[in-house]
């Protein structure tokens, strides 16, 4: 279960900080599909971008420090439902919204895993 979880908390981790990046450096795509498709305005992107990568690192900080990966993949749980929501209400229909909504589970099985292993250790 441990090396699971970490090989999955690193894959997150590498998938965020490219998202993140992709974001943050204003990609046409994502300020195309931020303004026009969802209707949002590109400082969101930008915040959104920023959390993505201020998680990523907190999960690569986490393989020093575990206790701080369940709050970290929290952030992303969140993040990740506001983008499947965002994807549905666009109308995009639910094959778009299953990339992130793959990631949305991912990090919530990182959380849950994270914290089971965390208790273990404690009990020991």
């Amino acid at each position: 279960m441990k090396w699971t979880v970490r090989i999955l908390q690193g894959l997150l981790a590498i998938g965020f900080l490219l998202f993140g990046f992709m974001k943050v450096s204003a990609n046409p795509m994502q300020v195309d599909a931020f303004t026009n498709v969802y209707g949002y305005g590109t400082t969101f992107m930008y915040v959104v971008g920023i959390v993505e990568i201020m998680s990523a690192i907190g999960l690569v900080i986490g393989f020093g420090k575990t206790n701080l990966v369940p709050f970290f993949s929290g952030i992303l749980t969140v993040v990740m439902a506001g983008a499947v929501f965002t994807h549905l209400i666009a109308g995009q229909g639910f094959g778009v919204a299953m990339t992130p909504f793959i990631l949305l589970i991912l990090a919530i099985i990182l959380f849950f895993g994270q914290r089971k292993i965390i208790n273990t250790t404690k009990a020991k």
